[in-house]
């Protein structure tokens, strides 16, 4: 019957080098690769791996995401009443309103560290604003090195944008990368090993419940000859899947013929510290969020007073800059079509 630590090994993608004795032989043997597997740098993997199933990433991005979609942007100035790009803010499409697209904006900054609006123009003036999803989209440089356009592919489909007319069809936003000239990354990037080993010790505890919170151990026959046949092996092992396996089995006691012993592994979850190792990659993830680990839910100082200034030190160092940076951005993408705005 394979192990606790094999079943965990071959659903993470390891493959366990088997070395099987002859029947004769007294023991076989199964060691996994110890290597570590990552989740892979790309924005889909991360997104899927991270803010699909992760709790810890998706709270933390949505908590910045509506946070900072619900700082309004207004046009200030003597011309600001009734100003045309207020409208288009409010209603930048039919589907939906100002705060969902901020939202979406905001989303795809925190998953994968680009996000893009499209300016549907009329006259040269923007009329409609739609957020585009970054793992579509790809950079075209030009001759000088920087973006002279954009490539948008969809089931097959090909959009082009030029980038020369005086409102670009694409505003592209990306956080920093020291790295990159084109592409930012994002908060998940960044935090990828803490989520990695998050997901492996939620993974991990979820295995250890199937098996009745307790390590799988080993079965040594030490009868006569200490092996056994191939239709014993075969038994056995089919009557301990059917008998003993899975959470309904938890505490059934273990009837063992003779010359059969029962040895459980020397490891405990106490002993694995995996809750240690899962709270502390969790404050890890928040912290590259800029998310206080007490708005998460996360163990540590849970006092009315520490919240309330957990979320003044959240929105004065983490929604505010991303709001004012968005800001600035729009208007300095459709200042030529509307004039000065601040």
């Amino acid at each position: 019957m394979p192990t606790l630590l094999t079943r965990l090994a071959r659903a993470a993608g390891y493959v366990p080098a088997v070395k099987a004795a002859p029947l004769g032989g007294p023991s076989v043997a199964l060691y996994g690769d110890a290597r570590a597997v990552w989740t892979a740098r790309d924005g889909t993997a991360l997104a899927r791996e991270g803010y699909q199933r992760n709790a810890v990433v998706h709270r933390a991005v949505r908590l910045v995401a509506e946070g900072a979609a619900t700082i309004p942007l207004v046009v200030t100035g003597a011309e600001a009443v009734d100003h045309p790009i207020a409208a288009l803010l409010a209603r930048p499409n039919p589907r939906e309103g100002g705060t969902r697209l901020l939202e979406t904006l905001y989303g795809h900054l925190m998953v994968s560290g680009n996000a893009y609006l499209e300016a549907v123009s009329l006259d040269g003036v923007p009329r409609e604003l739609f957020a585009l999803r970054p793992d579509r989209m790809r950079v075209v440089p030009g001759a000088d090195g920087w973006p002279a356009g954009y490539v948008y592919e969809v089931g097959g489909r090909r959009v082009v944008y030029d980038q020369s007319g005086a409102v670009p069809p694409i505003l592209h936003l990306a956080l920093f990368h020291p790295t990159d000239d084109h592409y930012g990354l994002s908060p998940m990037e960044a935090a990828a090993v803490s989520l990695d080993i998050h997901n492996a010790a939620g993974a991990w505890n979820k295995a250890l419940l199937d098996n009745a919170a307790r390590p799988s151990g080993a079965l040594v026959f030490a009868g006569a000859g200490a092996s056994l046949s191939e239709a014993q092996f075969v038994r056995l092992k089919a009557e301990l899947e059917a008998n003993y396996q899975g959470a309904g089995n938890a505490g059934r006691p273990l009837l063992l013929e003779g010359g059969l012993d029962w040895k459980p592994l020397a490891l405990s979850p106490k002993e694995m510290d995996f809750v240690e190792a899962k709270a502390a990659a969790a404050r890890e993830i928040a912290l590259a969020f800029g998310v206080p680990p007490l708005l998460l839910g996360l163990p540590g100082d849970n006092t009315h007073a520490n919240y309330a200034e957990a979320n003044r030190a959240f929105y004065r160092q983490t929604l505010v800059p991303l709001a004012r940076r968005t800001a600035e951005a729009l208007a300095h993408w459709l200042a030529p079509a509307f004039g000065d705005l601040r």
